[in-house]
Protein backbone atom coordinates (compact mmCIF):
# COMPACT_ATOMS: atom_id res chain seq x y z
CA UNK A 1 0.00 0.00 0.00
CA UNK A 2 1.84 3.18 -1.08
CA UNK A 3 2.02 5.80 2.30
CA UNK A 4 -1.03 7.63 2.65
CA UNK A 5 -2.00 10.21 4.99
CA UNK A 6 -5.89 9.78 6.44
CA UNK A 7 -6.26 13.48 4.80
CA UNK A 8 -4.80 12.14 1.80
CA UNK A 9 -7.03 9.07 1.81
CA UNK A 10 -10.44 11.31 2.37
CA UNK A 11 -9.52 13.62 -0.54
CA UNK A 12 -9.07 10.13 -3.08
CA UNK A 13 -12.40 9.02 -1.64
CA UNK A 14 -14.28 12.75 -2.53
CA UNK A 15 -12.68 12.57 -6.04
CA UNK A 16 -13.82 9.01 -6.31
CA UNK A 17 -17.26 9.97 -5.26
CA UNK A 18 -16.93 13.38 -7.37
CA UNK A 19 -16.30 11.29 -10.66
CA UNK A 20 -19.48 8.82 -9.68
CA UNK A 21 -21.77 11.21 -9.18
CA UNK A 22 -21.28 13.14 -12.42
CA UNK A 23 -21.05 10.27 -14.68
CA UNK A 24 -23.42 8.05 -13.23
CA UNK A 25 -25.73 10.58 -12.02
CA UNK A 26 -25.61 12.90 -14.48
CA UNK A 27 -24.38 16.09 -12.34
CA UNK A 28 -21.89 16.50 -9.52
CA UNK A 29 -22.07 17.70 -5.83
CA UNK A 30 -21.34 21.58 -5.47
CA UNK A 31 -19.37 20.87 -1.82
CA UNK A 32 -18.21 16.78 -0.51
CA UNK A 33 -16.51 15.58 2.49
CA UNK A 34 -15.27 12.22 3.30
CA UNK A 35 -14.57 10.93 6.81
CA UNK A 36 -12.60 8.13 8.25
CA UNK A 37 -13.97 6.40 11.42
CA UNK A 38 -12.48 3.22 12.47
CA UNK A 39 -14.23 0.64 10.57
CA UNK A 40 -16.48 2.99 8.39
CA UNK A 41 -16.44 5.90 5.99
CA UNK A 42 -18.89 8.73 5.94
CA UNK A 43 -19.21 10.68 2.82
CA UNK A 44 -21.48 13.72 3.02
CA UNK A 45 -22.25 15.32 -0.36
CA UNK A 46 -23.81 19.10 -0.66
CA UNK A 47 -25.71 20.05 -3.23
CA UNK A 48 -26.85 17.57 -5.12
CA UNK A 49 -30.16 18.00 -6.80
CA UNK A 50 -30.46 19.22 -9.99
CA UNK A 51 -33.05 22.05 -11.11
CA UNK A 52 -35.98 19.77 -11.87
CA UNK A 53 -35.64 17.98 -8.72
CA UNK A 54 -35.38 20.40 -6.61
CA UNK A 55 -38.73 22.03 -8.30
CA UNK A 56 -40.44 18.75 -7.97
CA UNK A 57 -39.98 18.70 -4.18
CA UNK A 58 -40.35 21.79 -3.65
CA UNK A 59 -44.13 22.17 -4.49
CA UNK A 60 -46.08 23.13 -1.09
CA UNK A 61 -48.31 20.51 -1.07
CA UNK A 62 -45.54 17.83 -2.76
CA UNK A 63 -44.79 15.44 -0.75
CA UNK A 64 -44.53 12.91 -3.74
CA UNK A 65 -42.55 14.96 -5.37
CA UNK A 66 -40.16 14.79 -2.56
CA UNK A 67 -40.75 11.09 -2.50
CA UNK A 68 -40.37 10.42 -5.97
CA UNK A 69 -37.19 12.33 -5.85
CA UNK A 70 -35.77 10.02 -2.81
CA UNK A 71 -36.76 6.75 -4.40
CA UNK A 72 -35.06 7.78 -7.58
CA UNK A 73 -32.17 8.79 -6.45
CA UNK A 74 -31.84 5.56 -3.70
CA UNK A 75 -32.96 3.51 -7.13
CA UNK A 76 -30.23 5.21 -8.94
CA UNK A 77 -26.93 4.90 -6.17
CA UNK A 78 -28.16 1.18 -5.78
CA UNK A 79 -27.70 0.59 -9.50
CA UNK A 80 -24.48 2.27 -9.04
CA UNK A 81 -23.36 0.33 -5.71
CA UNK A 82 -20.86 -1.92 -7.04
CA UNK A 83 -18.95 1.27 -8.92
CA UNK A 84 -18.79 3.37 -5.32
CA UNK A 85 -18.12 0.00 -3.94
CA UNK A 86 -15.05 -0.97 -6.15
CA UNK A 87 -13.60 3.06 -5.40
CA UNK A 88 -13.52 2.86 -2.09
CA UNK A 89 -11.97 -0.83 -1.54
CA UNK A 90 -9.10 0.07 -4.16
CA UNK A 91 -8.37 3.54 -2.48
CA UNK A 92 -8.87 1.89 1.30
CA UNK A 93 -7.50 -1.44 0.20
CA UNK A 94 -10.21 -3.33 2.59
CA UNK A 95 -13.53 -4.70 1.54
CA UNK A 96 -16.61 -3.24 1.90
CA UNK A 97 -19.30 -4.48 4.03
CA UNK A 98 -22.18 -2.39 3.36
CA UNK A 99 -23.58 0.87 2.20
CA UNK A 100 -26.12 3.32 3.32
CA UNK A 101 -28.04 6.36 2.28
CA UNK A 102 -30.32 9.15 2.28
CA UNK A 103 -30.83 12.65 0.88
CA UNK A 104 -32.68 15.32 2.19
CA UNK A 105 -34.85 16.98 -0.22
CA UNK A 106 -35.13 19.95 1.56
CA UNK A 107 -31.41 21.02 1.78
CA UNK A 108 -30.14 18.96 -0.94
CA UNK A 109 -27.26 16.96 1.21
CA UNK A 110 -26.69 13.24 0.75
CA UNK A 111 -24.89 10.95 3.04
CA UNK A 112 -23.53 7.84 1.77
CA UNK A 113 -21.75 5.55 4.97
CA UNK A 114 -19.30 2.49 4.53
CA UNK A 115 -19.11 0.09 6.47
CA UNK A 116 -15.92 -1.61 6.37
CA UNK A 117 -14.41 -5.02 6.85
CA UNK A 118 -11.99 -3.85 8.99
CA UNK A 119 -10.05 -0.86 9.98
CA UNK A 120 -7.81 0.01 6.98
CA UNK A 121 -4.00 -0.93 7.66
CA UNK A 122 -2.44 2.74 6.82
CA UNK A 123 -4.56 4.51 9.47
CA UNK A 124 -3.42 1.49 12.00
CA UNK A 125 -0.03 2.94 11.59
CA UNK A 126 -0.95 6.34 11.87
Amino acid sequence: MKNRTKGQLEAEICEAIIRFEKEFMGRGPLETKAYIIEDMVLVRLRKVLTQAELKLAGVPEGKDGRELVKRIRIALLEQGRPLLEEAVEKILEVKVKSLHTDISTVTGERVIIFSLMSIPSTLSKQ
